[in-house]
């Protein structure tokens, strides 16, 4: 999708923002956003996407949308942040795409940081939150393991996944569709696509209203999540790979089981029938490994399911200052 195909004309800079019950933040957000998008000297738009917030979120969104370059889309229900950056990234014009937090906590003034570094050569900027504002055990800890464990499977080294403020050239951002939690992985489909990819470090505020969406549950998603990028990236063509691998494994282990069980019958003279561990090894390994199989197949129906069907994870009650609806990407 480009810009012209919206029917619409293009800016330079789109800022895409999921918001999720941040009644309180969205005043405070837009006067210091505007003032520092109206300081770079380049045509921009705001997006603004409702994920389906239950407080007063949405009728805040329509005030700030009295300004023009604030757009705004409002979810008919909460479906998460990935579902609500893929909206803001098929409703975008803009030639470079800039995904912020609505919570404050992002400092509208590090994006002239990000775009002058985008303007070096680089794909994609990344944000560094280097000194987090962020309770150390619930949130930092976690968020420092994640990181190091997702750049380790990846290969892909960043400091902070985890930010949302990045700068992506649209040229970046097509070609893939976004599921589940996956928007932390972005610059790592953009990697393995050869993108330039940098990280700067960025500010980051204590949040002032509402509370966190994320908890510790989050650290376990990712791995899910990691799980399924890696598939997706390196074995969506050629899946028997890793089917091999576990059915070669599977043949090992019967193999050795069957070596042991002569080992017990010629040697010890003992019947291997008799004991209950070749059961439970047996019975633990393949239920584990099939669970494991059964999600990732599960995970490309989805993606066969949405695309095939030119359906979208995501419904729009309503749409503000959108002169046309967006062709399908």
């Amino acid at each position: 999708m480009t810009p012209t195909d919206l029917g619409v004309g293009a800016v330079s800079v789109s800022v895409l923002i999921p918001v999720y019950n941040e009644e309180a933040n969205i005043a405070p957000l837009c006067e210091r956003l505007i003032p520092a998008l109206d300081a770079l000297g380049r045509s921009f738009e705001v997006i603004f996407v409702n994920d389906g917030s239950r407080d007063g979120t949405e009728a805040e969104l329509e005030r700030a949308a009295a300004d023009r370059r604030i757009r705004v889309i409002n979810f008919r229900r909460n479906v998460g942040q990935t579902a609500a950056m893929m909206a803001g990234i098929d409703h975008a014009r803009g030639e470079v795409i800039v995904p912020m937090d609505g919570d404050l906590q992002n400092d509208p003034q590090d994006i002239a940081g990000l775009l002058a570094k985008l303007d070096e050569g680089y794909d994609v900027v990344s944000g560094w939150r280097a000194d987090r504002q962020d309770g150390f055990l619930l949130r930092t800890l976690p968020s420092r393991m994640a990181n190091k464990m997702i750049s380790t499977i990846s290969g892909v080294k960043l400091n902070d996944y985890g930010c949302t403020l990045k700068a992506y050239r649209r040229q970046m951002l097509q070609g893939y569709r976004l599921y589940g939690e996956m928007h932390r992985f972005v610059p790592i489909y953009a990697r393995w696509q050869g993108a330039r990819l940098t990280e700067i470090p960025v500010r980051h505020h204590a949040r002032r209203f509402g509370t966190s969406k994320y908890g510790l549950e989050r650290v376990v998603k990712v791995v899910l999540d990691l799980v399924v990028v890696k598939f997706l990236t390196q074995y969506e063509t050629k899946p028997i790979y890793i089917f091999g691998f576990a059915g070669l494994t599977f043949m090992g282990l019967a193999f050795l089981a069957g070596l042991y069980a002569l080992y017990l019958k010629l040697v010890d003279g003992i019947s291997f029938i008799m004991t209950p561990l070749p059961l439970l090894v047996t019975m633990g390994l393949l239920t584990g490994v099939m669970c494991i199989l059964m999600g990732l197949l599960a995970e490309l129906l989805v993606r066969i399911y949405f695309e095939s069907q030119g359906k979208s994870h995501y419904s729009v009650k309503s749409r503000l200052n959108f002169d046309e609806p967006p062709t399908a990407p």
